[in-house]
């Protein structure tokens, strides 16, 4: 009997354990019996980001997360979210993959952040998606064009931000076709999805032949003299990069100096005018008739409403820094999650967060649409071109959106939303 006893009470004592276990646990961030939430109080709401504020490709993206902290800081100076403020912990990888899974295990483990926001890179955040979700974190707004972000099967907690590279490509190749058609193409691409995506994209409208040459970088290797002789001994007429700014600066300057003059079609994430200028310098000019891609409002734009408003906040929050397309996209990205948050409701939870990006239906300052559904976890569906004439980089025509399959690139002709008047999303 007294056996019996005794194992009466471990049992009970093993139940009651399990249960206590189980009710705080909440890792899963859905909250049930009031559990606690990771990175959630009743007054803050805690995410974290990995961003290369040194290293090879800190030129520019080192700008990001803080103007995306700024817009936080602004809409925390007018009530925050739910009442809640939002606290930002940026953490420097140096574009390192390395360096990204040490960063990232800490702001999970040790700071417990409620969500990844905005991680940049392809090499380097892809080395983070599993740990993600094995640790169910939301990993939101992904700073690539990868479609490895694209995966609702795979990861279901991961959603992109930017247009995808095939995208991108099937643009920028659709731009040449019409604009520069019997012109011999080439391509230089990062050596890893970056760079392999966007050459599908190319691929894809101009056919499997049609780029005539073909060469690649790494971030570690500033030389890339190899690779734009290959170019110019080709007779190369059209160079589409799929660079990061300092390797655009990099090709461009490289290419004067072997007296090589292109055509440059370059990618969205390598093609801000003011980052490039300052990289180069006295050479900015060299930048003169190159075309890019972008989907959020110009940064030079004086007369947009969301120019005029991450204006102020770049003010009022950020010091007053250099304003470019880094400031512009951070501050996106930062309004994007505040409606985010607002759509997920007061109580919030992991999986709340996660069910309003599915539903989708957000509008902000991109010139075109959010693609977010349950099927579909890639950003922006499309972008427009620009052009640097005169020291100036301007829109031209229309927004193009399109698939990273074989559909038609198409004009897209709705007219992008303003901005609150307070410029903080209704609901908050």
């Amino acid at each position: 009997m007294r056996r019996m006893a005794q194992r009466g009470l471990a049992l009970a004592s093993t139940i009651a354990l399990l249960a206590t276990a189980a009710a705080c646990s909440g890792d899963d961030g859905s909250g049930p019996g009031g559990a606690s939430v990771p990175g959630v109080t009743d007054t803050e709401i805690t995410v974290g980001t990995h961003m290369p504020l040194t290293g090879p490709a800190s030129a520019g993206y080192s700008k990001i997360a803080p103007a995306t902290k700024a817009y936080f800081d602004y809409v925390n100076a007018n009530g925050g979210v739910h009442g809640r403020k939002i606290t930002y912990k940026i953490m420097d990888d140096g574009y390192n993959p390395a360096n990204t899974q040490q960063v990232v295990r800490q702001l999970v483990l040790q700071d417990k952040v409620f969500a990844i926001l905005n991680g940049l890179g392809t090499p380097t955040h892809t080395g983070v998606l599993d740990f993600l979700k094995s640790n169910r974190v939301p990993d939101l707004f992904v700073a690539s064009g990868s479609r490895s972000w694209d995966q609702p099967d795979k990861y279901p907690g991961t959603f992109g931000f930017n247009p995808d590279y095939t995208v991108e490509g099937k643009i920028l190749a659709n731009y040449a076709k019409a604009n520069l058609a019997g012109q011999k193409v080439c391509f230089l691409g990062q050596d890893d999805d970056f760079g392999r995506d966007s050459l599908a994209g190319v691929e894809k409208v101009l056919g499997s032949t049609a780029v005539a040459v073909k060469q690649t970088y790494v971030t570690s290797n500033t030389n890339v003299a190899p690779q734009i002789g290959a170019f110019k001994a080709a007779g190369c007429q059209v160079v589409v990069l799929a660079t990061v700014p300092g390797f655009t600066a990099l090709s461009i300057g490289t290419a004067a100096r072997l007296g090589f003059k292109p055509q440059w079609l370059v990618s969205n994430v390598g093609a801000d005018h003011p980052t490039l200028a300052k990289q180069l310098g006295a050479a900015a000019p060299l930048l003169e008739g190159m075309v890019g891609t972008n989907y959020l409002p110009m940064q030079n734009d004086t007369a947009n409403p969301w120019i005029q408003l991450f204006t102020k906040v770049n003010k009022e929050h950020n010091g007053d820094a250099p304003f470019d397309g880094n400031t512009v996209y951070g501050m996106s990205v930062g309004y994007l999650f505040v409606q985010t948050l607002l759509a997920a409701g007061k109580d919030l939870t992991r999986e709340k967060v996660l069910e309003a990006v599915r539903k989708g239906g957000f509008q902000g300052p991109g010139l075109v649409p959010l693609r977010f559904s349950e099927k579909d976890h890639s950003g922006y569906g499309g972008q427009r071109l620009s052009r640097v004439s005169g020291g100036v980089q301007s829109y031209f025509g229309p927004a193009y959106e399109t698939d990273e399959a074989d559909g038609p690139v198409n004009e897209y002709t709705a007219t992008p939303a303003a901005p609150p008047a307070n410029g903080v999303p209704s609901g908050s």
